[in-house]
């Protein structure tokens, strides 16, 4: 794939201070061609919402979308995922050793037939006497390298290591699977199906769902060696809560149409508005956002690249195209703003689907990296390349402060600064203890600059709309949260000064917005001025000025206690 240049860092700068939103592309899954018909089906919420394909055409219906499959086929090359987890069980017939602890009678059997293979396992007794039976769960691949095929050549080759260590034991496979996700769900269903009377193959004890998750995300996962078919892949482009809907449908056409011309695609967009799925179940997101399910084998037989290079440069072109579409958008660089490195889908669990998903981390390290991506912590990027990268971005937005060309947004400006200096000079163990650490000095002023940067932000709210003051106001409160959690405890009484002034703020603000729709308590009139005549529309202009001019005051009245406040408190 041919590179094209970067837009200037300069400029994108400028449109982040001025407000412009990230561009949000991401990759959710790989699938094969049997997964095909599932994805295109998630993403039409089962043929509810219209998907459109590369041509332009508008598919909605199982008739239509099931014939996407059958246009596709020439493409997919239908490779089967590996076989990472089975499922099995032992028959063990009664041998006279009852005063044997039964669990280690089975992990010796168990041992015997698997190798070196790890697994977890339950034991239950026959009420007859007769044996016991083990029910258990299996890494497939062994430490050697040798993958069992979970299928009846691989049990008999099971059965044959049993019989030779003179077991008199039955052993089959009972299923099979693909990943940590699926591993998850079967240790998880052993756990439950045995009251959590599960245990390792080196006697650990696996209690409850959570010990299951952690023993196959954080133990299983490397012995894997996972591989999925790559034929379709599923990506998500994003935008802020309040965008035009039909201009960021209309830049995700073009943006796909550029990138990926000469695959078959189709795409669906979702709001809060039009989703059919309900809230409880994920759906209705706040944020606008497309699902696109593209092809990665075009019909001249190119295949997409989706390297760190590729998805940057989507990043660029889909700001491009959403500018195109007056939708102020950029793309960043994590070292931009020194941020914190994203979270993987394998990191976290999803605890809660409504609105934006929280989630809580699968192990101690990624529930630091969680929550340092939600809290907006600064991070230092570890290599010479990106070391350099961001000593040039410090300089840049040095540059732009100085050159005082945005006027009140200097203080998102001086933010960034701040976070740049921060982990240029917390280098080594002072900077994992900064990260780790919620209430330090420095993390509580990166949130209060953070706070003088959106109480300060322009005060013409001709151009807002309800959706995006609602997405402001719960900006603020955010960055309100953050600071207070930041701080000692015995400062947080004096924060409570600086939160009431920005609420004030918002308050004055949502004022104007009401103003503006003409339902608040200041608005002019119920009545057209078009029906009162020239004298009423002159009445409504000067109503109207002395309106605006009254809560523009008051507004920046309330911004200026806030960055006082802030200053005196730094």
């Amino acid at each position: 794939m041919k590179r094209r240049a970067d837009r200037p860092m300069r400029a994108r700068f400028a449109g982040l201070a001025s407000g412009s939103q990230p561009a949000v592309v991401k990759m959710a899954s790989f699938g094969g061609g049997s997964r095909l018909g599932a994805m295109i089906n998630y993403v039409s919420r089962n043929g509810v919402v219209a998907v459109e394909n590369e041509r332009g055409d508008r598919l909605r219906g199982r008739d239509q979308l099931s014939a996407v499959a059958d246009e596709w086929n020439h493409l997919m090359k239908n490779r089967s995922e590996s076989r990472d987890i089975g499922s099995f069980n032992i028959s063990v017939a009664d041998d006279g050793r009852a005063d044997d602890y039964l669990f280690d009678r089975a992990r010796e059997i168990v041992k015997h037939g698997l190798g070196d293979r790890a697994f977890a396992f339950a034991v239950t007794a026959r009420a007859d006497g007769s044996g016991f039976d083990v029910d258990g769960v299996t890494v497939l691949r062994s430490t050697g390298g040798e993958r069992l095929t979970a299928d009846d050549k691989a049990a008999a080759i099971v059965q044959t290591r049993l019989e030779g260590a003179g077991a008199d034991a039955t052993f089959r496979f009972t299923g099979y699977g693909n990943g940590t996700d699926y591993g998850t769900s079967q240790v998880r269903s052993l756990v439950a199906s045995h009251k959590g009377e599960v245990q390792d193959e080196r006697g650990r004890v696996i209690a409850d769902a959570k010990q299951a998750g952690d023993l196959v995300q954080l133990e299983w996962r490397d012995q894997l060696y996972s591989r999925k078919p790559r034929d379709v892949m599923h990506l998500i482009l994003s935008a802020r809560a309040g965008t035009d809907t039909e201009a960021f449908q209309s830049a995700a056409r073009d943006f796909l149409g550029q990138q990926f011309a000469g695959h078959r695609y189709v795409f669906s967009l979702h709001d809060a508005g039009s989703d059919p799925k309900a809230e409880a179940d994920g759906g209705k997101r706040p944020h606008v956002h497309v699902h696109a399910i593209v092809a990665m084998r075009s019909d001249a037989g190119e295949r997409v690249e989706t390297t760190i290079a590729a998805f940057r440069q989507w990043r660029l072109a889909m700001a491009k195209k959403a500018r195109s579409h007056g939708i102020n958008m950029e793309m960043t660089d994590r070292r931009d703003r020194a941020s914190a490195p994203a979270y993987s889908k394998n990191q976290v669990r999803p605890m809660n689907t409504i609105g934006c998903t929280e989630h809580e981390g699968t192990s101690a390290a990624a529930a630091r990296r969680y929550h340092a991506k939600r809290d907006d912590r600064s991070d230092r990027s570890g290599t010479a390349r990106s070391q350099a990268y961001m000593q040039k971005a410090q300089g840049e937005w040095r540059e732009i402060l100085q050159s005082r060309e945005l006027g009140a947004q200097q203080n998102f400006v001086r933010s960034q600064i701040v976070r740049l200096e921060e982990v240029r000079t917390t280098a080594g163990t002072s900077k994992t203890v900064h990260q780790e650490s919620g209430n330090s000095g420095s993390q509580f002023r990166t949130h209060l600059v953070k706070l003088a940067e959106l109480v300060s932000e322009g005060d013409d709210m001709r151009h807002v709309t309800r959706p995006e003051f609602e997405a402001y106001e719960k900006r603020v409160e955010t960055a309100l949260f953050q600071a207070e959690k930041a701080m000692a405890l015995e400062e947080r009484k004096d924060f409570e000064e600086i939160a009431q002034a920005a609420r004030e703020h918002v308050n004055v603000r949502r004022e104007i917005v009401e103003l503006l729709e003409g339902r608040g308590p200041s608005r002019i009139s119920d009545q057209s001025s078009q029906e009162r005549g020239a004298d009423g529309r002159q009445d409504d202009k000067r109503r109207w000025s002395d309106a605006v001019e009254r809560h523009g005051f008051a507004a920046a009245d309330a911004a200026n206690k806030v960055l006082v406040d802030i200053e005196r408190t730094r």
